[in-house]
Parts: structure tokens; C-alpha cells; sequence
């Protein structure tokens, strides 16, 4: 029985117009829902259901759905008539730049550009004039973006990537067709944790930079070893390599200096988006200014391109001042919230968890949570294939959803809390938690 009848008639409607009916495949699942409208921390469906939200534009709007204050701010540019003009700054940019300068230690000048993935692209460009060099590692498990030096080795078959190699890398697990073999032989893949494998690429090739997410949040929570990043910092400078953070996910989710500066590591450059205008389209590009100055460097030769009719769109930039400004607020108190509420639905997991008699593991970071079923905190995603029960994380998450708590319907993907979210969200999505168990 389908129980999400409207929402199948409409993806196979779009089909006629658009290929797979949805016009960014990673939102493509099992069940695929279409959800019209939502507040604060509820989400209603074309069916006229209500759920408690935990995916949140893969963890974009953490203050909400619909804040009012980032609503405000839009409709007050949209009100004063703010124009998109293509010539010259906008009288917003340069207030946004200021506040996000001011709220990253490592960053000293940033661009803005609509996307992550633009973001993640503009940085191995700039890693790459700056060094000389063209190769570059990526984290299996990770995920960076679209473009063809990123889009690999996410949620990767054994069959396609083979057993654990340490030290030693993975094939490149192309998540698309079109990329040239010339072009995957500059990307070196390596799992998270691994500081040997970085050592083993580092005696074989000219490498121009290392770009990972701090943190591994697009197959759960994979925490770094303790001296992991910092080993990755020295390296960079020993071998001279740029050490970038995506922090699209995890920057001013985790802290409003990202999480770089919870774990006291400072990369040559960061990426950001998704959180910084709660959800508005916006990427960001941060870094050292000697670095960042490559968009506008003297030399032809060495000038890095940076452009987009909609980068910096007034609308998103309102957004994004208005975000920041409320996460930076001492009245709103938002990571003390969100932390809050995420401790308490750790603790809340584990003791019903504990009853089971099933292995479980509950890794969070802040308002970033995951319920892994495997007996351990894990190191990388081999740890995961090998140790997770995938069957079983699918049936819960779809046993979930049908009691109106949702959680993207695919193993392993990253829970998220926003400052929307109240005690009671907490307290009825672990009783409806405990209620599924035993039918499971």
C-alpha cells in the first residue's frame, strides 16, 4: 500500500519533464515524499501530514524553517526594492563579508558564490595556482560537491572500492559519467583517520591541497582521532600543500568560527553554506588573504576565476546577515539551545537503545546526531561498511516516518536539530522511538 499517494502522482508527473522527477537526485529515496510547507520544526507533506523535522535541507535551516527573523530581513529587501544588477557591489555584500570575517578566526577575506559545491571548486583552484601542483586527496565517505574533482567515493560499495588499504588509496567510485580517467587520476582517495595514507600519497605525487570535512557528516558522525587534524595541519606545512575545511556542513552548525574553532586547527582555507543564511542558496569561500588575493593576483598566469551573475543575490545575503547576526546573539542563546536538546536526545536514545539487545552506538556533535547499529564510535566508512546494519537502520528510519518523525530514508545520514526544535520535539520523538522498537 502506498501511503503517500499524491506525492508518487506528482514525481510522476515531473517525469515527463524532468529526468527521475526531481531536479536534485540526492533527494531521490524510498519512500519520496513531497513535503509543501513548514514552521519552525514541522514539515507537512502533500498529504496534509505532519512530521518533527531532522532533515532540514540536508542540515541547512538550522534556526528553522521559515524564522521569522531571516523572513523579516527578506521581505525588508524586497520591500526597499533591492536589485539584482550585475554591475558593481551590492550594498549588502561587503556588511555580510564584515560579519562573517569577524565571526571565523582563520578567515581574512572570503567570496561568496550561490553553492558548496562552488565553493569546494573555487578552493582546489586556488590550491592549485598557489602551489603549482595538481593533485589532490578526498576522504572516502566524504562528500564536497558536484564538480568532476569531488564527485566520488560517498556511500561506496565493497564490491567498488575493495578492502581497507592502510597506507594506500581507493579507486576513484565516480558518482557520475563524463569525467575524463585523465582528470580522476589527479584525486587520490584515503579514508578519514588515516595519516599513513596522506604519508603514502604525499612520497608519490606533486599534491596541491587535502580538502575534507572536519567532521564526516554525510555518512553519520565520524569524529576525528585525537592529533588527527593536527597531524593534517603539519603535514600541509612540511609539504606544502593547502590544508582546506569543507565546512559546508559543519561551519557555524557546531560554533559560529565553525568547527575549526572548536578542535583549535586552522586551515589555509574553508568552504561554507547550507547554515550560514539558513538555508538560503549561499557558499562561501574563506581564508588566508595571501590565498584568497589569487582572484585577484597581477599575474595572468597565476589569477584564479571567480564569477556568477547570482553570487551574493541581495535576497540571500539579507538572509545570511540576518542569520548570522541572530546565531552571534546573546539573547537567543542558539547553541546553548541546540546543544542542549541534543544532549538530551543522546541520552534519551541511549537508554532506550540499551534495551534492545541489539549493538547501537550514538554519535553526535552538538545538534548533528546518528544512530549507527555497530558496537563502537566509528573511525571511517570501511568501520561503518563492515561493522553497520544497514537493513535494520533502513527499517527504522521508515518505521519513523510513519509515526511522523523524519529522518532522510537512507542509512547512515546525519540527523539534524535545529534552534526551532523544543523539549517537547525531543520527548515525543523518543516515545515514539521506544513505540517502534518492538515492532521492529
Amino acid at each position: 500500500m502506498n501511503a503517500w499517494p499524491k506525492s508518487s502522482s506528482l514525481l510522476k508527473s515531473n517525469e515527463q519533464w524532468i529526468p527521475g522527477g526531481v531536479v536534485s537526485l540526492n533527494r531521490k529515496s524510498d519512500p519520496n515524499i513531497c513535503f509543501v510547507s513548514g514552521q519552525g520544526s514541522r514539515v507537512t507533506d502533500l498529504e496534509g501530514n505532519e512530521y518533527i523535522d531532522y532533515q532540514a535541507g540536508f542540515a541547512a535551516s538550522f534556526l528553522g524553517h521559515n524564522d521569522p527573523d531571516v523572513n523579516k530581513a527578506v521581505r525588508a529587501a524586497l520591500d526597499n526594492a533591492t536589485l539584482l544588477m550585475g554591475a558593481g557591489p551590492t550594498n549588502l555584500e561587503g556588511e555580510f563579508a564584515q560579519l562573517f570575517c569577524d565571526s571565523v578566526p582563520s578567515a581574512e577575506s572570503i567570496e561568496i558564490t550561490t553553492t558548496g559545491s562552488e565553493a569546494t571548486y573555487h578552493a582546489i583552484r586556488i590550491a592549485r595556482a598557489v602551489t603549482g601542483k595538481n593533485h589532490i586527496i578526498v576522504m572516502q565517505g566524504g562528500y564536497n560537491g558536484w564538480h568532476n574533482d569531488v564527485a566520488c567515493n560517498v556511500i561506496s560499495s565493497l564490491a567498488d572500492v575493495g578492502e581497507r588499504v592502510s597506507p594506500g588509496e581507493y579507486p576513484f567510485d565516480s558518482l557520475s559519467a563524463g569525467i575524463p580517467d585523465s582528470h580522476s587520476e589527479l584525486v587520490h582517495v584515503i579514508n578519514y583517520n588515516d595519516i599513513a595514507s596522506v604519508e603514502y600519497i604525499l612520497q608519490r605525487y606533486p599534491v596541491a591541497g587535502i580538502l575534507l570535512e572536519p567532521i564526516l557528516q554525510n555518512i553519520g558522525v565520524v569524529k576525528p582521532l585525537p592529533g588527527y587534524l593536527e597531524a593534517l595541519r603539519r603535514l600541509a606545512d612540511e609539504h606544502g600543500f593547502l590544508l582546506i575545511f569543507d565546512e559546508v556542513k559543519t561551519g557555524f552548525r557546531h560554533a559560529l568560527g565553525g568547527y575549526q574553532q572548536l578542535c583549535g586547527v586552522t586551515p589555509d582555507l574553508s568552504t561554507f553554506g547550507k547554515a550560514v543564511a539558513n538555508g538560503y542558496p549561499v557558499g562561501v569561500i574563506a581564508g588566508r588573504k595571501k590565498y584568497m588575493d589569487y582572484f585577484i593576483h597581477p599575474d595572468k598566469s597565476k589569477k584564479v576565476l571567480i564569477a556568477g551573475t547570482f553570487n551574493a543575490h541581495p535576497l540571500t545575503t539579507a538572509a545570511a546577515i540576518a542569520t548570522v547576526r541572530k546565531l552571534a546573539s546573546a539573547e537567543f542563546k542558539v547553541y546553548d539551545h541546540v546543544n542542549g536538546l541534543g544532549q538530551m536526545l543522546e541520552d534519551g536514545l541511549k537508554d532506550i537503545f540499551s534495551t534492545s539487545g541489539r549493538p547501537f552506538h550514538i554519535a553526535r556533535q552538538g545538534s548533528a546526531f546518528c544512530v549507527y547499529f555497530m558496537d563502537h564510535s566509528p573511525v571511517d566508512y570501511h568501520d561503518i561498511l563492515k561493522h553497520h546494519d544497514f537493513a535494520f537502520d533502513k527499517s527504522y528510519r521508515l518505521k519513523l516516518i510513519e509515526k511522523g518523525i523524519f529522518n532522510f530514508p537512507l542509512p547512515i545520514k546525519q540527523g539534524s536539530i535545529s534552534y526551532a526544535h523544543s523539549t517537547k520535539d525531543i520527548e515525543e520523538t523518543l516515545e515514539k522511538t521506544k513505540s517502534i522498537l518492538s515492532a521492529l
